[in-house]
């Protein structure tokens, strides 16, 4: 079994292929490439459990090759080997964030120390043996997008710190799905994991749902009512749509997360509750407080940690699997012949725009199973479904022409349709820049307001 997979990055090619046989020997699998450059362009392919990188290297060096790897994912540990290293340059760059600093020659052992230690603090190898303890807390969560795969890395990280959790993400785009994940990857897998959407139940029962009330203590309490914090005990309480929470009731969620104690409508008494609290929204919370619409002592306490869930159209190459996965459910539930999705049908979901993400497909994939008549399911099912026009995926010439052309009438509005220095902005020569005009079919005159040719040109 692989201890896990490492991307190695060194301009000596020597030292490269030595790094290689060590970490192959240790039971490594290994990704060995010789600029800082390749290694970005093998990083979504490669997906290293840890970079080992040079760091004086020509073009970007080490530390410009982790700031970006950073960017990307940030938990991704970066080992930089360097034979300049000096006391102050390692302390900045640990300060910044990079795992480890080792001085060449470097000490084997030492180096696949560093390396376990590595996958020690970040939760271990991504791409493990499918076993109960490692794959079942993600089972319900289809993808093969290295954004969503990165995500699922963060949240196993942090399932096992007993953290608040903030998801945002668009509707429909699977928040409650990554929640579960989260509470099924933590020690607290074995206790209830409750949800509730906090916009689809009326403010005047919001409260009595989630803290509980005693009977009689309003008009329709029979009985007493425990609430869903203490159904959560010693679980994971999951508060969807938290931005569509009142005010009032956003002054009574915070004492309970203080006090780590509820008071039931009607009680007397404080009940203590073990709980750990995840929250999504769609919503722009920033914008919410700034509008005095949501309480930024709240946000702070429920913002511990944050995953961005990407909408579906980021994510496209799920949208096979995931049809095909919510096809295969339906046929096992109608017991009808559904077998798969014509070419043409799943060119139209790929391209489709799918403000609705994952929840819209789910409905397209049933309407379309329930109206065909046919095991594959036709193009013009598809499109019906969809009732709006497909976004057809641009080829890479396509791409390509649409952008020069975007990019140089911005130019021309910039310059009020001055050639040259438009020429200039682009870095490009007037007669290069010509061309490419020509090209595109673009008249600056159509870009110039008034008299405003440039002094000593001919551009009119």
């Amino acid at each position: 079994m692989s201890r896990g997979k490492t991307l190695l990055v060194d301009d000596d090619p020597d030292l490269l292929r030595l790094m290689s046989i060590r970490m192959k020997a240790a039971g490594f699998d290994v990704s060995a490439v010789e600029s800082a450059e390749k290694a970005l362009a093998q990083l979504q392919v490669v997906r290293p459990d840890v970079v080992i990188t040079d760091l004086r290297m020509d073009g970007m060096d080490g530390l410009q090759l982790f700031r970006t790897i950073h960017d990307i994912n940030p938990t991704i540990p970066v080992i930089i080997l360097t034979a300049h290293g000096t006391i102050p340059e390692a302390v900045e760059a640990t300060k910044k964030g990079v795992f480890s600093f080792l001085s060449k020659p470097f000490d084997g052992k030492e180096l696949i120390e560093q390396v376990d230690k590595a996958l020690q603090m970040s939760g271990g190898p991504k791409e493990q043996p499918l076993t109960e303890d490692n794959a079942e807390w993600r089972s319900g969560i289809i993808t093969r997008s290295p954004m969503v795969e990165d995500l699922l890395q963060q949240a196993r990280m942090i399932a096992q710190q007993d953290i608040s959790v903030f998801i945002h993400g668009p509707s429909g785009s699977g928040k409650e799905l990554i929640a579960n994940a989260i509470h099924k990857a933590s020690p607290r897998r074995d206790k209830p994991f409750v949800a509730i959407n906090c916009s689809a139940i009326p403010e005047a029962l919001l409260e009595s749902e989630l803290f509980g009330h005693r009977k009689g203590s309003f008009t329709g309490a029979i009985k007493d009512h425990k609430g869903l914090f203490l159904s959560a005990s010693g679980g994971t309480l999951f508060l969807d749509e938290i931005g569509d929470m009142p005010l009032a009731l956003q002054a009574k969620l915070l004492r309970v997360l203080q006090e780590s104690s509820v008071r039931p409508i009607g009680g007397n008494e404080d009940i203590a509750v073990d709980v750990r609290v995840i929250s999504a929204t769609h919503k722009d919370l920033d914008k919410a407080m700034a509008e005095g619409l949501f309480r930024e002592d709240l946000y702070y306490r429920l913002n511990v940690v944050s995953l961005e869930l990407p909408a579906l159209s980021k994510r496209r190459e799920d949208i096979p699997l995931l049809a095909q996965h919510f096809l295969k459910n339906i046929a096992l539930k109608t017991k009808k012949e559904l077998s798969a999705f014509s070419d043409e049908a799943m060119e139209l979901l790929v391209g489709a725009p799918w403000p609705g993400n994952i929840r819209q497909l789910l409905n397209v994939v049933e309407q379309v199973a329930v109206l065909t008549t046919t095991p594959i399911i036709p193009e013009s099912l598809v499109q019906k479904a969809l009732k709006n026009p497909s976004q057809k995926i641009l080829s890479y010439a396509e791409a390509k022409s649409r952008f020069e052309r975007q990019y140089l009438c911005q130019l021309l509005q910039i310059t009020s349709g001055k050639v040259s220095q438009a020429a200039r902005l682009a870095k490009r020569n007037r007669t290069e820049f010509y061309r490419l005009l020509s090209r595109h079919n673009i008249e600056p005159a159509f870009f110039k307001s008034g008299e405003s040719s440039e002094p000593g040109s001919s551009e009119g």
